[in-house]
C-alpha cells in the first residue's frame, strides 16, 4: 500500500525568531515581497524592515483583510511588476493562506510568519478563498508546503491568551482524527493513507497539550516565553498541521463544520467549536470513560468550551442539532473516515450527551 506524508521544507521557532527572517529569505531569493496583515503594518514595519538592511531590494505591501481572487490577482501584479522572486506572508491566517496563493500562481517559494498559534494551516499546503464579501468560496490545494515556516514566539506570547487556547482546540483533534484514519486506512489531505510518522506524531501532539497545556497559558498570561510555551506553540502549529493534512480528518472537523451552519456560532472561533466536536467524537466513537474524563479536565483547565452554550448555543432545539448533525454527515465529509458508521442520528446523540456531560462536570441545571 502506498502511504504519502508532507512536511513544510524548514520550520524555525523561538523567542525573536523575526531576526533571522531576512537571513532565510535569503537563502531562497534577492528581491522579496513582504505581504503584512494591518495589525503587523502598524506593530512590526519598523522591525521587519530592520531585518532586511542589509538585503537587497525588499517590497512591503499591506494585505487588504480578506483572501479572495482580487486580492491574490492585485499582489501578484505587485510582485511580478517588482520582479520578486520570494514571497513572504506575515500575520494571520488569511494574510498568509494569500501569500501561499501568490507564490503558487508565480511559482516563487514562500516563507510564512504567523503572528499567532491559533490553528495549524502555516504549515499547509492549502490557501483558503474567500469572496471580497468574506463568503467562502474554494479551497486551493497547493502543490507543495510553505518552503519555510519562522514562528517568533515573543510574538505568540504577546497577543491574547485565547488565541493560544484556541489553537489547542483545534490541535487537540489531532491524535483523535489521525487515529481513526489509521485503523480505517482512510485517505489523509493527499488522498492516501498516512505513514507511522504521521501517526506518531498526532500522538505526540495529544500527550504535548495534555502534559505542557496550562503551563503555556500561564506563561502567556503573563506575556512570557517559557518552554512550556515553546512546546504548546509546536503543538499548535507543526505537529498539529503534520499531524492533520498526513494523518488525516474525521468526525471532530466535520462536526466542527456542522456547527457553522448555526449563526449563533460564528463568534467563536475555530479551534473553540473543533473543542465541541472533539468532545463529541469521543461518544460517538465509544472511547472508555477514563479517556472521557481525561480529555474533559484538560478543556477545563485551559479554559475551552466542554458545553454548547460556551460557543453561543445555551439551548439548542433539536431541530438546530439535526442541522449541525445533517451537515456533518453530508456526503464527502470527513466524519465518513471514522471505522464504525456513523449516521446524522448517531452525531445528534453524541452532540446532546457531550454537552449534558459538559454540564454535569460544570454544575448546571436544568
Amino acid at each position: 500500500m502506498l502511504t504519502t506524508t508532507i512536511f513544510p521544507g524548514r520550520y524555525l521557532q523561538g523567542a525573536h525568531a523575526l531576526t533571522v527572517l531576512g537571513e532565510e529569505c535569503e537563502r531562497l531569493g534577492a528581491r522579496p515581497l513582504l505581504i503584512e496583515d494591518p495589525f503587523v503594518r502598524s506593530e512590526l514595519h519598523t522591525q521587519l524592515e530592520a531585518g532586511f538592511a542589509n538585503a537587497g531590494t525588499v517590497m512591503f505591501e499591506e494585505f487588504g483583510g480578506e483572501c479572495s481572487q482580487a486580492e491574490i490577482d492585485r499582489l501578484t501584479a505587485s510582485a511580478r511588476s517588482g520582479a520578486c522572486d520570494v514571497i513572504v506572508g506575515v500575520g494571520g491566517g488569511k494574510a498568509l493562506d494569500t501569500a501561499k496563493a501568490v507564490a503558487h500562481e508565480l511559482k516563487l517559494p514562500v516563507v510564512i510568519v504567523p503572528t499567532l498559534a491559533s490553528t495549524d494551516a502555516p504549515c499547509s499546503a492549502l490557501s483558503v478563498i474567500y469572496s471580497e464579501a468574506g463568503v467562502f468560496e474554494s479551497y486551493l490545494v497547493l502543490p507543495r508546503n510553505p518552503d519555510v515556516v519562522v514562528v517568533d514566539t515573543a510574538l505568540i506570547a504577546a497577543a491574547p491568551v485565547r488565541f493560544l487556547v484556541a489553537g489547542m482546540g483545534d490541535a487537540l483533534a489531532t491524535w483523535f482524527e489521525a487515529d481513526s484514519c489509521r485503523i480505517r486506512r482512510a485517505a489523509n489531505m493527499t488522498g492516501r493513507p498516512g505513514s507511522m510518522t504521521a501517526y506518531s506524531l498526532a500522538r505526540l501532539c495529544y500527550d504535548t497539550l495534555l502534559e505542557y497545556g496550562p503551563l503555556a497559558k500561564a506563561a502567556v498570561e503573563t506575556q512570557s516565553v517559557t518552554p512550556a510555551l515553546e512546546h504548546v506553540v509546536e503543538a499548535n502549529t507543526l505537529l498539529s498541521g503534520l499531524g492533520f493534512e498526513s494523518g488525516g480528518l474525521a468526525a471532530c472537523h466535520a462536526i466542527h463544520n456542522g456547527l457553522t451552519s448555526l449563526e449563533a456560532t460564528h463568534a467563536y472561533w475555530h479551534g473553540e467549536k473543533v473543542a465541541i466536536g472533539v468532545l463529541a467524537a469521543l461518544f460517538l466513537t465509544d472511547k472508555s470513560r477514563d479517556l472521557i474524563d481525561e480529555v474533559y479536565g484538560f478543556c477545563e483547565a485551559v479554559g475551552l468550551p466542554t458545553t454548547l452554550a460556551d460557543i453561543g448555543l445555551p439551548d439548542p432545539t433539536d431541530e438546530d442539532l439535526e442541522l449541525v448533525a445533517s451537515t456533518a454527515c453530508a456526503p464527502g465529509e470527513t466524519i465518513h473516515n471514522e471505522p464504525a458508521e456513523v449516521k446524522p442520528e448517531t452525531v445528534l446523540w453524541a452532540l446532546k450527551t457531550a454537552d449534558q456531560e459538559g454540564r454535569r462536570r460544570a454544575g448546571v441545571t436544568g
